[in-house]
Formats: C-alpha cells, sequence, structure tokens
C-alpha cells in the first residue's frame, strides 16, 4: 500500500478513517453494528456488510451488501460455504450514496422490486485517487 503525504496530512489514514465511519453509518442504517462489517481500504477499496436477512426466493443463502470504489453498493447473497457472493443488484448512481439510499435500495431488494437495481455493474469511477474519493464520503454519514 502506498501513503501519500499532502501537507503533512496521510491521505491512506484519512482515507480509511473516513470511510470506516461511512461504513459504520450504512451498517447502522440497515441495522447491524461495525462487527457485522469488513474493509479493505486498498486499490480497489472494499467493503462488505453481513446482514441477518434471506430472501425467500434464495432460501439457505445469507443476504449481503458488498461495496467497492468503482461499482458502489450491491446486494449479494452467499453460497451454502460463505467463500463465495453472487450480485443479485446494483444501487448504481453514487459510489458513496447517503446511508438512507443504501437501505431504500436494500428495501427495494428484499421486496423483490425488479426495479431495485441494475444487473450490470455500473462503473462509476476508476480505483485509486482515494484523496478524491474522500471529497465524496456523505458529510451527513461521518459526522
Amino acid at each position: 500500500m502506498s501513503i501519500l503525504i499532502d501537507f503533512g496530512r496521510d491521505t491512506e489514514f484519512s482515507f480509511e478513517r473516513r470511510l470506516r465511519r461511512y461504513l459504520g453509518a450504512v451498517a447502522r442504517a440497515v441495522g447491524v453494528g461495525l462487527e457485522s462489517c469488513t474493509l479493505d481500504a486498498g486499490t480497489p477499496a472494499a467493503a462488505y456488510i453481513a446482514l441477518d436477512w434471506r430472501l425467500d426466493r434464495f432460501p439457505g443463502h445469507d443476504l449481503a451488501l458488498v461495496w467497492d470504489e468503482v461499482h458502489g453498493w450491491a446486494a449479494a447473497i452467499e453460497d451454502a460455504t460463505g467463500e463465495a457472493a453472487t450480485v443479485l443488484a446494483y444501487l448504481g448512481r453514487d459510489v458513496l450514496p447517503e446511508p438512507r439510499a443504501v437501505v431504500r435500495f436494500l428495501a427495494a431488494v428484499r421486496a423483490g422490486d425488479p426495479g431495485a437495481g441494475a444487473l450490470e455493474a455500473p462503473v462509476l469511477r476508476e480505483a485509486g485517487d482515494h484523496e478524491h474519493l474522500l471529497t465524496l464520503v456523505p458529510e451527513s454519514a461521518v459526522s
């Protein structure tokens, strides 16, 4: 991992700290704690939130939210071994949307709404440039 120093500020440290707070805000919004989350602040940055729900149409598969800095949030189901996740839908639009937008997306996925998201992975940005990504974290999610 490279460390970028910008006028005395460690960008990668700031990025990971702010991204962790954003992930915590999303986790709380969907009703789970940080113990249900993982974060990889490398390039590409990625996150995972394990949920306490299953979908009727996929019995035996746990539901999760997955995020990466290229595609944004997606709802996914895990196979029985917990090794692989299959994306059901991508939220799209913003790479770091407000937590309440993630909640609405998840509710639509859980309801089986066919308009809940995109099946194709959107390319919202290129991986890297974490200093710019820092500016996209919603202020309301980290205050």
